[in-house]
């Protein structure tokens, strides 16, 4: 059986982020990966994610900022730029966008407050019904080549990641644990940190957390989105699309200039949390539904006519959320859970493991609305 200080159970960006920053404080590490890094049976897969600074929640807000300059550490050590500065609008009357504006502000965030007539004849492929804010610094991350960039950092560092490993016992033992996967792997541990996003319904079983620490955990919900690609009109090139949050009490959808999934000649679009509910990762079938596609269309006519109505690339990924939709970030008895992200997660990959470690190593307080209290 191996002998290391830290065991990272899931290869996706939370945990990739946690093995960095545990191979940087010069740890023992091996991360755990079922399938492979950033699978497409996980959360972290494709090429196209939303950065941006507006939350109704200043501290997602702050924690934003905080995320930005870890960016650029990841971009420094690894001389790979993850991230394409897009702009970002919000609009809707789910949060209203002078609202944000009020956070952003005092945040001192740069953006604009627009009327929707003036957004719209800055942004003519896109229609507005309220007033929207832009973000100029909104921007669109690369998911998959994050983790892979995180995992060469922590192996460069010393960090082991062994795929095709899925756990199926954490054991105590002696003061430490026993972490055992199918593929026959042991390995004994002083801390287990368990970043297995949708996977995690089924892992709980076999972790021995304390009943009280178990019972207050909130209920974790797994649902497979679906997501969409559409092609641009020869009017309105890629180039010239921002982000955009639409929120209205009967569409909340996310769209973004779609990467390498899109062959870099669409919009990526998808509702947000709009999927079928499962009891785990495992029960995923990764089918999108036609009438989620038809849906779509109809929502491409009405709020997006600078695309064209025809989708292609279609896809499907995991959201694990919580009630609130807040993270999960806690410990129990040298066992921290890092799950779930609630399906805004991607923007602050590389700040999650500073996060962990920081709690682990220097007592950081994390956020009260992390903690299983």
């Amino acid at each position: 059986m191996d002998t290391m200080s830290h065991v990272v159970i899931g290869a996706g960006l939370a945990g990739a982020s946690t093995a960095w920053h545990l191979a940087r404080r010069g740890r023992d590490v091996v991360v755990l990966e079922r399938d492979r890094p950033a699978s497409r049976a996980g959360s972290s897969h494709g090429s196209a994610r939303i950065f941006r600074y507006a939350y109704a929640d200043a501290l997602y807000t702050e924690l934003v900022q905080r995320s930005a300059r870890w960016w650029e550490e990841l971009t420094a050590v690894s001389g790979r730029d993850l991230m394409v500065c897009t702009g970002g609008l919000d609009h809707g009357t789910v949060t209203p966008p002078r609202d944000l504006a009020r956070i952003l502000a005092g945040r001192g965030v740069p953006h604009e407050l627009l009327a929707a007539d003036e957004a719209a004849g800055r942004w003519p492929q896109l229609r507005f019904d309220t007033d929207v804010l832009y973000q100029p610094d909104a921007a669109v991350l690369d998911a998959e080549a994050t983790v892979q960039t995180m995992l060469a950092a922590a192996t460069g560092l010393g960090a082991e990641v062994r795929t095709g490993s899925a756990v199926t016992a954490v054991e105590r033992d002696a003061g430490a644990y026993a972490v055992r996967s199918a593929d026959g792997y042991e390995v004994r541990a002083e801390h287990v940190i368990v970043a297995a996003g949708g996977w995690l319904p089924d892992l709980l079983a076999h972790l021995p957390l304390t009943g009280a620490f178990r019972e207050a955990l909130p209920a974790f919900e797994v649902t497979q989105e679906q997501a969409f690609h559409f092609p641009v009109h020869d009017d309105f090139p890629l180039s010239t699309w921002p982000t955009v949050i639409h929120e209205i009490p009967t569409w909340r959808a996310y769209a973004l200039p779609g990467g390498r999934d899109a062959q870099f000649r669409g919009m990526k679009i998808a509702e947000f949390h709009a999927g079928k509910r499962l009891p785990s990762a495992a029960h995923q079938d990764q089918v999108v539904a036609d009438e989620a596609r038809c849906r779509m269309i109809e929502k491409v006519h009405e709020f997006y006519p600078g695309l064209r109505p025809e989708p292609y690339a279609e896809t499907t990924c995991l959201f694990t959320m919580t009630p609130t939709e807040d993270f999960v970030i806690d410990t129990c008895d040298g066992i921290t859970i890092v799950s779930a992200c609630s399906g805004h997660g991607a923007k602050f990959a590389p700040l999650l493991g500073k996060l962990v470690t920081d709690h682990l190593f220097d007592d950081a307080v994390l956020p009260q609305q992390f903690l299983v209290r």
